[in-house]
């Protein structure tokens, strides 16, 4: 990977974030007088532009290290809703919708790109399935840092801004995804021709879950999602769910149908094929869902319960006994990361 002469490294993850020069230029010193421990602080402090929490206190920070689990890390780095999105991702309906969206659209062989990847979520399931080249690009740092700890750690790793990102020295033709945050990005066209710069030729740009009536974020309009991209392949966001828990493929939409959805989903190129296999049923050792306590579904906050309690009728109000047949395709047992 061919990065800027001089971006800082910690712990494998290079730090490139646009717009924190006085930061990486502080984190290259400490560096060089072999204060890791110091640097990693700095570098875990930093969040995104929306995040109004401050950070954790440096003592509390300098503990993350030792974290056993995902979800301790969360906790010292005060992740608060993020850390709830991220320790129940694996059931929620964005999620599986992801997964549909992988399931028609598969990699195959091909260097696989994930933009604003989180935890890592995605690149854990393409890893576990057998794609080797993985790539995890987020602003957050210590987003990143997880997904290399907890979730992923056979992907690469770089904390960049999509349109200021280096020489990333891809394989072409590649696989760029970006699921459940293409709505974020202030500029979009800027975002989806770095998206196809980094694909290439014959390259294929997957976007996810790109809200349209949600008020998060700064959404487009399906036409304008479309534009953007330069695609008329679209999918309803609930539509991708449906199809997954069904065991069926979904059904593209034209963008004038699309007015009444949440979200949408998008592919770009080369739309190749379907997944050699059903990723409708997660991989085991499966687990039962966290989210069911002393046999009750329970949100983890209000904001969680309003957001994926309407859209998440798969899982029953209380835990099933006998379980179903399709307890692991409705996400009643589910995959968690070895150190959930």
């Amino acid at each position: 990977m061919t990065l800027s002469v001089g971006a800082p490294v910690v712990d494998g993850i290079p730090y490139l974030r646009a717009g924190r020069d006085d930061l990486r230029a502080e984190v290259a010193g400490l560096l060089a007088a072999g204060e890791t421990d110091r640097a990693r602080v700095l570098l875990l402090a930093d969040a995104d532009d929306w995040w109004t929490e401050p950070p954790p206190p440096p003592d509390q920070l300098a503990r993350v290290p030792a974290a056993r689990t995902l979800r301790e890390a969360m906790d010292l780095l005060g992740m608060g809703r993020v850390a709830d999105y991220f320790a129940h991702r694996w059931s929620d309906p964005t999620h599986l919708a992801g997964l549909a969206l992988l399931q028609a659209h598969w990699p195959g062989r091909r260097p696989v790109v994930d933009v604003a990847c989180g935890v890592g979520a995605h690149l854990r399931e393409l890893s576990r399935r057998g794609v080797t080249d993985l790539l995890g690009v987020d602003v957050v740092w210590a987003k990143l840092w997880l997904a290399r700890r907890f979730v992923c750690p056979a992907a690469r790793y770089v904390c960049a801004d999509l349109t200021a990102a280096p020489p990333l020295d891809v394989g072409s033709p590649a696989y760029v995804a970006c699921h459940d945050a293409f709505y974020f990005l202030l500029d979009k066209p800027a975002a989806a021709a770095a998206m196809r710069a980094l694909a290439g030729d014959g390259g294929t740009v997957v976007v996810g879950h790109a809200h349209v009536a949600d008020p998060h974020g700064q959404p487009l309009t399906p036409e304008g999602y479309a534009e953007v991209l330069g695609t008329d392949l679209l999918y309803d966001d609930d539509e991708l769910t449906r199809s997954l828990l069904e065991g069926r493929p979904p059904r593209p939409a034209a963008a004038a149908d699309l007015h009444a959805s949440e979200a949408v989903a998008l592919v770009a190129g080369d739309p190749l094929g379907p997944a050699p296999a059903d990723l409708g049923a997660p991989l085991p050792p499966l687990v039962p869902n966290p989210l069911y306590r002393d046999g009750v579904l329970t949100w983890p906050n209000e904001r969680y319960a309003a957001e994926y309690g309407p859209r998440s009728s798969y899982l029953p109000p209380r835990w099933p006994d006998p379980l179903p047949a399709d307890a692991a395709r409705r996400r009643l047992l589910v995959d968690l990361p070895e150190a959930w």
